[in-house]
Protein backbone atom coordinates (compact mmCIF):
# COMPACT_ATOMS: atom_id res chain seq x y z
CA UNK A 1 0.00 0.00 0.00
CA UNK A 2 1.23 3.64 -1.03
CA UNK A 3 -0.23 4.90 2.18
CA UNK A 4 1.59 6.17 5.51
CA UNK A 5 0.74 8.32 8.63
CA UNK A 6 3.62 10.88 9.57
CA UNK A 7 3.40 13.19 12.27
CA UNK A 8 -0.95 12.22 12.84
CA UNK A 9 -0.65 13.19 8.83
CA UNK A 10 -2.07 10.98 6.17
CA UNK A 11 0.74 10.43 3.20
CA UNK A 12 0.10 8.87 -0.29
CA UNK A 13 3.83 8.06 -1.08
CA UNK A 14 6.05 11.41 0.42
CA UNK A 15 2.72 13.83 -0.23
CA UNK A 16 0.31 14.81 2.09
CA UNK A 17 -3.37 14.48 1.33
CA UNK A 18 -4.78 17.29 3.35
CA UNK A 19 -2.27 19.69 1.26
CA UNK A 20 -3.70 17.92 -1.72
CA UNK A 21 -7.13 18.42 -0.41
CA UNK A 22 -6.65 22.01 0.13
CA UNK A 23 -4.96 22.33 -3.38
CA UNK A 24 -7.60 20.89 -5.58
CA UNK A 25 -11.00 20.63 -3.29
CA UNK A 26 -13.05 17.74 -2.68
CA UNK A 27 -13.84 15.44 -3.60
CA UNK A 28 -11.05 14.12 -5.49
CA UNK A 29 -9.70 10.95 -6.75
CA UNK A 30 -5.98 10.62 -5.98
CA UNK A 31 -3.66 8.01 -7.40
CA UNK A 32 -0.10 6.81 -6.75
CA UNK A 33 1.82 6.10 -9.98
CA UNK A 34 4.63 4.51 -8.09
CA UNK A 35 2.36 1.60 -6.81
CA UNK A 36 0.84 1.18 -9.90
CA UNK A 37 4.27 1.04 -11.88
CA UNK A 38 5.76 -1.21 -9.46
CA UNK A 39 2.68 -3.66 -9.37
CA UNK A 40 2.46 -3.80 -13.43
CA UNK A 41 6.38 -4.49 -13.51
CA UNK A 42 6.13 -7.33 -10.83
CA UNK A 43 2.97 -8.99 -12.91
CA UNK A 44 4.63 -8.44 -15.76
CA UNK A 45 8.23 -10.13 -14.67
CA UNK A 46 6.07 -13.00 -13.47
CA UNK A 47 4.03 -13.32 -16.89
CA UNK A 48 7.19 -13.75 -18.55
CA UNK A 49 7.70 -17.14 -16.68
CA UNK A 50 5.17 -18.82 -18.91
CA UNK A 51 5.52 -16.68 -22.47
CA UNK A 52 2.75 -14.34 -20.96
CA UNK A 53 1.72 -10.55 -21.71
CA UNK A 54 -0.30 -8.38 -19.72
CA UNK A 55 -3.78 -6.27 -21.31
CA UNK A 56 -4.63 -3.88 -18.65
CA UNK A 57 -8.61 -3.60 -18.72
CA UNK A 58 -9.14 -0.16 -19.36
CA UNK A 59 -12.42 -0.15 -17.95
CA UNK A 60 -10.51 0.08 -14.40
CA UNK A 61 -9.79 3.30 -14.74
CA UNK A 62 -9.58 4.43 -18.24
CA UNK A 63 -7.48 8.35 -17.67
CA UNK A 64 -5.08 9.30 -20.43
CA UNK A 65 -2.33 9.75 -18.13
CA UNK A 66 -2.72 6.38 -16.57
CA UNK A 67 -3.42 4.73 -19.97
CA UNK A 68 -0.14 6.57 -21.44
CA UNK A 69 2.17 5.67 -18.57
CA UNK A 70 0.79 2.22 -18.92
CA UNK A 71 2.00 2.02 -22.76
CA UNK A 72 5.05 3.70 -22.27
CA UNK A 73 5.71 0.48 -19.71
CA UNK A 74 4.97 -1.64 -22.84
CA UNK A 75 1.04 -2.72 -21.58
CA UNK A 76 -1.21 -3.71 -23.58
CA UNK A 77 -4.75 -3.03 -23.68
CA UNK A 78 -7.80 -5.10 -23.05
CA UNK A 79 -10.76 -3.05 -23.95
CA UNK A 80 -14.97 -3.51 -23.68
CA UNK A 81 -15.65 -0.49 -25.88
CA UNK A 82 -15.02 1.64 -28.85
CA UNK A 83 -14.58 4.82 -26.98
CA UNK A 84 -12.11 2.94 -25.25
CA UNK A 85 -10.35 1.99 -28.28
CA UNK A 86 -9.87 5.54 -28.87
CA UNK A 87 -8.75 6.63 -25.40
CA UNK A 88 -6.22 4.00 -25.66
CA UNK A 89 -5.36 5.76 -28.80
CA UNK A 90 -5.28 9.05 -27.80
CA UNK A 91 -3.11 8.01 -24.88
CA UNK A 92 -0.52 6.92 -27.11
CA UNK A 93 -0.77 3.46 -27.00
CA UNK A 94 -0.77 1.23 -30.11
CA UNK A 95 -3.82 -0.38 -31.34
CA UNK A 96 -2.00 -3.32 -32.51
CA UNK A 97 -1.53 -4.58 -28.97
CA UNK A 98 -5.26 -4.00 -28.19
CA UNK A 99 -7.70 -6.98 -27.43
CA UNK A 100 -11.32 -6.11 -28.00
CA UNK A 101 -13.43 -8.21 -25.62
CA UNK A 102 -17.63 -7.46 -24.80
CA UNK A 103 -20.64 -9.24 -25.95
CA UNK A 104 -22.55 -6.23 -27.93
CA UNK A 105 -19.85 -4.45 -30.51
CA UNK A 106 -21.53 -2.69 -32.66
CA UNK A 107 -21.19 -2.36 -36.52
CA UNK A 108 -19.04 0.95 -36.31
CA UNK A 109 -16.79 -0.46 -32.95
CA UNK A 110 -15.87 -3.14 -35.17
CA UNK A 111 -15.12 -1.40 -38.55
CA UNK A 112 -13.26 1.16 -36.56
CA UNK A 113 -11.35 -1.73 -34.66
CA UNK A 114 -10.60 -3.62 -38.16
CA UNK A 115 -9.05 -0.29 -39.37
CA UNK A 116 -6.72 0.76 -37.19
CA UNK A 117 -5.47 -3.16 -36.76
CA UNK A 118 -6.37 -4.32 -33.10
CA UNK A 119 -4.22 -7.77 -32.16
CA UNK A 120 -7.13 -9.79 -31.50
CA UNK A 121 -11.18 -9.55 -30.86
CA UNK A 122 -12.60 -11.65 -28.40
CA UNK A 123 -15.49 -12.78 -29.76
CA UNK A 124 -19.01 -14.20 -27.90
CA UNK A 125 -21.35 -15.33 -30.09
CA UNK A 126 -21.46 -16.69 -34.01
CA UNK A 127 -23.16 -14.16 -35.02
CA UNK A 128 -20.74 -11.53 -33.49
CA UNK A 129 -18.16 -13.95 -35.35
CA UNK A 130 -20.48 -13.24 -38.85
CA UNK A 131 -20.82 -9.64 -38.40
CA UNK A 132 -16.55 -9.46 -38.22
CA UNK A 133 -16.30 -11.23 -41.01
CA UNK A 134 -18.59 -9.41 -43.23
CA UNK A 135 -17.01 -6.15 -42.15
CA UNK A 136 -13.71 -7.61 -42.49
CA UNK A 137 -14.23 -9.12 -46.04
CA UNK A 138 -15.91 -5.18 -47.04
CA UNK A 139 -12.45 -3.78 -45.89
CA UNK A 140 -10.30 -5.97 -47.19
CA UNK A 141 -8.65 -6.48 -44.05
CA UNK A 142 -8.06 -10.43 -41.95
CA UNK A 143 -9.64 -9.94 -38.76
CA UNK A 144 -7.34 -11.63 -35.65
CA UNK A 145 -10.08 -13.43 -33.82
CA UNK A 146 -10.02 -15.21 -30.26
CA UNK A 147 -13.03 -17.09 -29.36
CA UNK A 148 -14.30 -16.90 -25.65
CA UNK A 149 -15.89 -19.80 -24.28
CA UNK A 150 -18.11 -20.03 -21.17
CA UNK A 151 -16.40 -23.09 -18.77
CA UNK A 152 -19.60 -22.83 -16.37
CA UNK A 153 -17.47 -22.45 -13.79
CA UNK A 154 -18.40 -21.13 -10.69
CA UNK A 155 -16.93 -18.65 -8.67
CA UNK A 156 -16.77 -17.25 -5.30
CA UNK A 157 -17.44 -13.47 -5.99
CA UNK A 158 -20.53 -10.81 -6.01
CA UNK A 159 -22.86 -12.47 -8.71
CA UNK A 160 -22.85 -8.93 -10.64
CA UNK A 161 -19.23 -9.99 -11.73
CA UNK A 162 -19.33 -13.46 -12.68
CA UNK A 163 -19.01 -14.19 -15.87
CA UNK A 164 -18.02 -17.84 -16.40
CA UNK A 165 -21.42 -19.60 -16.13
CA UNK A 166 -23.99 -20.69 -18.13
CA UNK A 167 -26.51 -18.43 -17.03
CA UNK A 168 -24.25 -15.18 -17.71
CA UNK A 169 -24.19 -13.30 -20.91
CA UNK A 170 -20.44 -13.61 -21.44
CA UNK A 171 -18.91 -16.42 -23.98
CA UNK A 172 -19.90 -19.77 -25.74
CA UNK A 173 -20.09 -23.35 -24.63
CA UNK A 174 -16.79 -25.18 -25.33
CA UNK A 175 -18.82 -27.21 -27.98
CA UNK A 176 -19.82 -24.25 -29.88
CA UNK A 177 -16.73 -22.68 -29.50
CA UNK A 178 -15.41 -26.05 -31.34
CA UNK A 179 -17.90 -26.41 -33.82
CA UNK A 180 -17.10 -22.43 -34.86
CA UNK A 181 -13.20 -23.01 -34.45
CA UNK A 182 -13.51 -26.09 -37.00
CA UNK A 183 -15.82 -24.13 -39.79
CA UNK A 184 -13.66 -20.95 -39.24
CA UNK A 185 -10.15 -22.56 -39.23
CA UNK A 186 -8.97 -21.61 -42.82
CA UNK A 187 -11.22 -18.49 -43.66
CA UNK A 188 -9.94 -15.90 -45.87
CA UNK A 189 -11.60 -13.15 -43.59
CA UNK A 190 -11.06 -14.26 -40.05
CA UNK A 191 -7.84 -15.55 -38.58
CA UNK A 192 -8.56 -17.50 -35.60
CA UNK A 193 -5.52 -17.03 -33.06
CA UNK A 194 -6.71 -19.09 -30.25
CA UNK A 195 -9.34 -18.82 -27.45
CA UNK A 196 -10.13 -16.55 -23.93
CA UNK A 197 -11.86 -17.10 -20.74
CA UNK A 198 -12.67 -14.70 -18.54
CA UNK A 199 -14.78 -16.52 -15.44
CA UNK A 200 -15.38 -13.16 -13.27
CA UNK A 201 -13.62 -10.51 -11.23
CA UNK A 202 -12.29 -10.46 -7.23
CA UNK A 203 -11.45 -13.50 -7.31
CA UNK A 204 -8.92 -14.68 -4.64
CA UNK A 205 -7.67 -18.28 -5.54
CA UNK A 206 -6.59 -20.22 -8.71
CA UNK A 207 -8.47 -23.44 -8.43
CA UNK A 208 -10.89 -21.83 -10.59
CA UNK A 209 -8.76 -20.35 -13.13
CA UNK A 210 -6.79 -23.95 -13.26
CA UNK A 211 -9.72 -25.96 -13.64
CA UNK A 212 -10.66 -23.42 -16.94
CA UNK A 213 -7.40 -23.88 -17.94
CA UNK A 214 -7.64 -28.33 -17.66
CA UNK A 215 -11.25 -27.20 -19.87
CA UNK A 216 -9.58 -25.29 -22.83
CA UNK A 217 -6.47 -27.58 -22.85
CA UNK A 218 -8.50 -30.34 -23.35
CA UNK A 219 -10.68 -28.58 -26.30
CA UNK A 220 -7.08 -27.56 -27.87
CA UNK A 221 -6.13 -30.73 -27.87
CA UNK A 222 -9.05 -31.86 -29.60
CA UNK A 223 -9.01 -29.46 -32.22
CA UNK A 224 -5.61 -29.44 -32.81
CA UNK A 225 -6.28 -33.24 -33.48
CA UNK A 226 -8.90 -32.23 -35.81
CA UNK A 227 -5.89 -29.71 -37.59
CA UNK A 228 -6.76 -26.83 -36.11
CA UNK A 229 -3.77 -24.63 -35.08
CA UNK A 230 -4.29 -22.67 -31.53
CA UNK A 231 -1.46 -20.28 -30.50
CA UNK A 232 -3.22 -18.17 -27.93
CA UNK A 233 -4.63 -18.32 -24.73
CA UNK A 234 -6.43 -15.25 -23.03
CA UNK A 235 -6.98 -16.01 -19.39
CA UNK A 236 -8.31 -12.85 -18.53
CA UNK A 237 -7.91 -11.10 -15.37
CA UNK A 238 -10.18 -10.61 -11.84
CA UNK A 239 -7.61 -11.09 -9.59
CA UNK A 240 -8.53 -10.27 -5.97
CA UNK A 241 -7.69 -7.12 -3.97
CA UNK A 242 -8.39 -7.25 0.05
CA UNK A 243 -10.99 -4.26 0.74
CA UNK A 244 -11.33 -5.88 4.13
CA UNK A 245 -10.85 -9.28 4.86
CA UNK A 246 -10.35 -10.95 1.37
CA UNK A 247 -7.72 -12.95 0.29
CA UNK A 248 -5.12 -11.29 -2.25
CA UNK A 249 -4.98 -13.02 -5.04
CA UNK A 250 -1.47 -14.56 -5.57
CA UNK A 251 -0.05 -14.07 -9.30
CA UNK A 252 3.08 -15.47 -8.13
CA UNK A 253 1.74 -18.66 -7.01
CA UNK A 254 -1.04 -19.05 -10.33
CA UNK A 255 2.04 -18.56 -12.11
CA UNK A 256 4.12 -21.48 -10.74
CA UNK A 257 0.63 -23.81 -10.94
CA UNK A 258 0.34 -22.77 -14.51
CA UNK A 259 3.78 -23.75 -15.10
CA UNK A 260 2.61 -27.18 -14.42
CA UNK A 261 -0.79 -27.08 -16.38
CA UNK A 262 1.48 -25.29 -19.51
CA UNK A 263 4.98 -27.44 -19.41
CA UNK A 264 4.27 -29.22 -22.97
CA UNK A 265 2.48 -26.05 -24.00
CA UNK A 266 3.96 -23.55 -26.43
CA UNK A 267 0.78 -21.09 -26.11
CA UNK A 268 1.41 -17.49 -26.37
CA UNK A 269 -0.83 -16.36 -22.61
CA UNK A 270 -2.79 -13.37 -21.93
CA UNK A 271 -3.94 -12.06 -18.60
CA UNK A 272 -5.85 -9.04 -18.24
CA UNK A 273 -5.57 -7.27 -15.23
CA UNK A 274 -7.15 -4.18 -13.98
CA UNK A 275 -8.38 -3.63 -10.19
CA UNK A 276 -5.32 -5.31 -9.19
CA UNK A 277 -3.10 -3.05 -10.47
CA UNK A 278 -4.99 0.61 -9.98
CA UNK A 279 -7.43 -0.46 -7.13
CA UNK A 280 -4.63 -0.02 -4.18
CA UNK A 281 -3.14 2.94 -5.50
CA UNK A 282 -6.20 5.32 -5.28
CA UNK A 283 -7.94 7.08 -2.54
CA UNK A 284 -11.04 9.44 -2.79
CA UNK A 285 -10.89 12.69 -0.42
CA UNK A 286 -13.89 13.80 0.75
CA UNK A 287 -14.99 16.77 3.13
CA UNK A 288 -17.44 16.49 6.01
CA UNK A 289 -19.99 18.80 5.89
CA UNK A 290 -22.38 17.74 8.48
CA UNK A 291 -22.49 15.44 11.38
CA UNK A 292 -25.74 14.21 12.09
CA UNK A 293 -25.89 12.54 15.59
CA UNK A 294 -28.60 10.27 16.60
CA UNK A 295 -31.15 12.20 18.33
CA UNK A 296 -32.39 8.71 19.96
CA UNK A 297 -31.04 5.32 20.55
CA UNK A 298 -33.43 4.12 17.45
CA UNK A 299 -31.82 6.80 15.39
CA UNK A 300 -28.32 6.59 13.75
CA UNK A 301 -25.26 8.91 13.40
CA UNK A 302 -24.84 10.21 9.98
CA UNK A 303 -21.45 11.84 8.72
CA UNK A 304 -22.78 13.99 5.19
CA UNK A 305 -19.97 14.23 3.17
CA UNK A 306 -19.20 16.51 0.10
CA UNK A 307 -18.76 12.97 -2.04
CA UNK A 308 -21.45 10.77 -2.82
CA UNK A 309 -22.74 7.56 -4.96
CA UNK A 310 -22.52 9.30 -8.15
CA UNK A 311 -18.58 9.96 -7.23
CA UNK A 312 -18.14 6.19 -5.97
CA UNK A 313 -20.84 3.52 -6.57
CA UNK A 314 -19.43 0.70 -5.67
CA UNK A 315 -20.81 0.56 -1.95
CA UNK A 316 -24.55 0.76 -2.84
CA UNK A 317 -23.68 -1.40 -6.15
CA UNK A 318 -21.87 -4.22 -4.86
CA UNK A 319 -22.54 -3.62 -1.24
CA UNK A 320 -18.54 -3.00 -1.00
CA UNK A 321 -16.62 -2.35 1.82
CA UNK A 322 -13.91 0.77 1.71
CA UNK A 323 -11.67 1.22 4.15
CA UNK A 324 -12.72 4.94 5.48
CA UNK A 325 -9.82 7.46 7.97
CA UNK A 326 -9.61 10.68 8.31
CA UNK A 327 -6.58 12.20 6.89
CA UNK A 328 -5.14 14.61 9.64
CA UNK A 329 -5.65 14.33 13.00
CA UNK A 330 -7.13 17.41 15.48
CA UNK A 331 -6.87 18.49 18.83
CA UNK A 332 -10.65 18.95 19.02
CA UNK A 333 -13.08 16.04 18.18
CA UNK A 334 -16.27 14.58 18.92
CA UNK A 335 -17.08 12.46 20.68
CA UNK A 336 -16.27 8.84 19.12
CA UNK A 337 -19.48 6.96 17.83
CA UNK A 338 -19.97 4.95 15.07
CA UNK A 339 -21.33 6.62 11.82
CA UNK A 340 -23.05 6.08 8.36
CA UNK A 341 -21.01 8.40 6.23
CA UNK A 342 -23.29 9.41 3.19
CA UNK A 343 -23.32 11.80 0.59
CA UNK A 344 -25.66 14.63 -0.43
CA UNK A 345 -27.60 12.58 -3.53
CA UNK A 346 -31.52 12.32 -2.63
CA UNK A 347 -31.53 8.29 -2.35
CA UNK A 348 -31.31 6.21 0.55
CA UNK A 349 -28.82 4.34 -1.26
CA UNK A 350 -26.28 7.13 -1.37
CA UNK A 351 -23.67 5.84 1.07
CA UNK A 352 -20.09 5.55 1.19
CA UNK A 353 -19.51 3.26 4.53
CA UNK A 354 -21.84 1.82 7.29
CA UNK A 355 -21.42 1.71 11.01
CA UNK A 356 -17.81 3.47 11.30
CA UNK A 357 -15.81 4.13 14.06
CA UNK A 358 -14.78 7.44 13.48
CA UNK A 359 -13.54 10.93 16.17
CA UNK A 360 -14.12 13.59 13.60
CA UNK A 361 -15.64 17.42 13.12
CA UNK A 362 -16.95 19.32 10.19
CA UNK A 363 -14.85 20.60 7.86
CA UNK A 364 -12.55 17.00 8.57
CA UNK A 365 -11.41 15.71 5.13
CA UNK A 366 -11.85 11.43 4.92
CA UNK A 367 -9.69 8.93 3.06
CA UNK A 368 -11.70 6.26 1.02
CA UNK A 369 -9.20 3.75 0.58
CA UNK A 370 -8.76 1.10 -2.66
CA UNK A 371 -10.55 3.75 -4.97
CA UNK A 372 -8.08 3.42 -8.19
CA UNK A 373 -10.39 0.78 -9.78
CA UNK A 374 -14.06 1.50 -10.75
CA UNK A 375 -14.24 4.58 -8.86
CA UNK A 376 -14.04 7.85 -11.56
CA UNK A 377 -14.51 5.10 -14.50
CA UNK A 378 -18.31 4.15 -12.70
CA UNK A 379 -19.15 7.79 -11.91
CA UNK A 380 -21.99 9.84 -13.21
CA UNK A 381 -23.52 13.29 -13.18
CA UNK A 382 -26.90 12.08 -11.37
CA UNK A 383 -28.64 15.26 -9.69
CA UNK A 384 -26.47 17.34 -11.74
CA UNK A 385 -23.38 17.11 -10.07
CA UNK A 386 -20.05 18.07 -11.57
CA UNK A 387 -17.53 14.59 -11.62
CA UNK A 388 -14.96 14.88 -9.21
CA UNK A 389 -11.01 16.21 -10.29
CA UNK A 390 -7.99 13.16 -10.50
CA UNK A 391 -4.95 14.03 -9.11
CA UNK A 392 -1.80 11.78 -10.06
CA UNK A 393 1.24 11.70 -7.53
CA UNK A 394 4.50 10.79 -8.77
CA UNK A 395 7.50 10.45 -6.24
CA UNK A 396 6.87 14.06 -4.99
CA UNK A 397 4.76 15.84 -7.81
CA UNK A 398 1.35 15.89 -7.99
CA UNK A 399 -0.10 16.20 -11.23
CA UNK A 400 -3.79 17.28 -12.05
CA UNK A 401 -4.88 14.85 -14.71
CA UNK A 402 -8.01 16.10 -15.11
CA UNK A 403 -10.03 18.88 -14.26
CA UNK A 404 -12.66 18.69 -11.94
CA UNK A 405 -16.03 19.85 -14.23
CA UNK A 406 -17.52 22.51 -14.11
CA UNK A 407 -21.21 23.83 -14.83
CA UNK A 408 -20.24 24.46 -18.73
CA UNK A 409 -19.32 20.76 -19.01
CA UNK A 410 -23.12 19.62 -17.47
CA UNK A 411 -24.91 21.46 -20.58
CA UNK A 412 -22.59 21.25 -23.13
CA UNK A 413 -24.53 19.06 -25.61
CA UNK A 414 -28.18 19.97 -24.57
CA UNK A 415 -30.78 21.99 -25.83
CA UNK A 416 -33.51 24.32 -25.11
CA UNK A 417 -35.90 23.80 -28.00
Amino acid sequence: MPFRTVEDQLLLDGVRLQDVADQFGTPVFVYSWQDIRAKYLEMQEQAARINGSLYYAVKANSNLSILNRLASLGAGFDIVSGGELERVIAAGGDPQNVIFSGVGKSTEEIGFAIKVRIKSFSVESASELLRIRELAQRLHIRANVLLRLNPDISVDTHPYIATGMKENKFGMPLDEVERLYREYQHDAHVNLQGLACHIGSQISTSEPYLSAVQSVLALIERLEQAGCSVNTLDLGGGFAIRYADEIPFNFEQFITELTTSLASSSLEIGFEPGRSLVADAGVLLTRIEYCKPAVADEYKNFLIVDAAMNDLIRPPLYDAYHEIEPISERSSKSPNNFWDVVGPVCESADFLGKDRALNVNPGDVLAIKNAGAYGFSLSSNYNSRKRAAEVLVDEDRVLLIRERESFDDLIRHERIV
